[in-house]
């Protein structure tokens, strides 16, 4: 597998999460509880994502509620300090340390289904801590950053808000050893890029701009022409680089899938190559993100579920 200059210090940083401890599950808690709280976090996947909640019904019953409360941690850390402008930096600030103490420790609080759920998750599966506390760090830098000078500042911000992610989720599913992490890695990165062009429209309201600015410039593309949201030669030009490019990592991160457990090769095939299809669909409308959110129908993920299925079982994307 190839690594880019921009991946080493990803890797480091995937590396070094991965040699810290789990935490401790919740003590004293029925297993009623339990169920209710996973109940809680599948609640939660269902509303925000319906893309990684069909990638995890794919599943076995106990991985699939895991994953669930992954998900679930993950939009909680993000909603903390998403909305630009709805309460003071400071307080949201706050907000997010808050939750960091109550997720990252011992459970403190195992009423909140939320932290019970993901409790019991990171310790039934030996999920690194540090990883965790990475995803925190990486949804934090929305509170005080806004703009990005180049794409290896990009991958920083996309490591910590989506590579994390693929790594607990490695754990859950199960892994074959330390050779599987640049995939993961790879493939985190692919998805949040995959997002960032999805979401630029709803993005730029907010007054965040995750592209990064020296490509904008190479294309002689300026903020204003985002003001305006004007789709022309340029822009459309830019997309297209963007899109190849995204395009390749998936390529390269795909074939990680074969060093995963068997009975989560699916689940994780399809939730790579859904979003993926976010791009063929921001391409069949021209490159237009300014006034639609890109997006891939029910009906559409269904039809492309059994060649996924192909190509994660019998194939192995090589």
């Amino acid at each position: 597998m190839s690594v880019g200059s921009w991946e080493h210090q990803l890797l480091n940083w995937a590396y070094e999460g991965s040699q810290s401890p789990p935490s401790d599950a919740c003590v004293d808690v029925t297993e009623q509880a339990l169920k209710r709280a996973y109940q809680v976090c599948a609640d939660v996947t269902r509303e925000h994502s319906r893309t990684f909640f069909l990638a995890s019904q794919l599943l076995p019953p106990k991985k699939r509620r895991a994953v669930r409360a992954l998900y679930a941690f993950c939009r909680t850390s993000d909603d903390l300090v998403d909305h630009p402008g709805s309460e003071s930096e400071v307080h949201r600030q706050k907000a997010l340390e808050q939750w960091r103490e109550r997720v990252t420790g011992d459970c403190e609080d195992p009423d909140d289904p939320l932290v019970l759920a993901w409790s019991d998750a990171q310790a039934s599966y030996g999920i690194p801590q540090l990883y965790a506390q990475q995803l925190i760090d990486g949804v934090a830098r929305d509170l005080t950053q806004t703009r990005y000078a180049t794409f290896e500042d990009l991958t920083a911000y996309c490591y910590g808000v989506a590579s994390t992610v693929g790594l607990m989720a490695m754990h859950i599913i199960g892994f074959s050893g330390p050779e599987a992490l640049p995939y993961a890695v790879k493939l985190g990165v692919a998805l949040q890029l995959t997002n960032i062009l999805r979401d630029i429209g709803e993005d730029w309201v907010t007054g965040r701009l995750y592209l990064p600015q020296e490509e904008l410039s190479t294309f002689d593309l300026t903020e204003a022409d985002l003001e305006a949201g004007r789709v022309d030669d340029r822009w459309s030009a830019f997309m297209h680089f963007q899109i190849q490019r995204i395009r390749n990592l998936y390529a390269e991160s795909l074939p990680g899938v074969a060093y995963l457990h068997r009975d989560g090769r699916f689940a994780i095939g399809a939730a790579a190559e859904l979003y993926q299809a976010i791009l063929d669909d921001i391409e069949a409308h021209d490159m237009q993100v300014f006034q639609r959110r890109a997006h891939v129908s029910a009906q559409d993920k269904l039809r492309r579920l059994p060649g996924i299925w192909w190509r994660a079982y019998a194939r192995g994307y090589t």
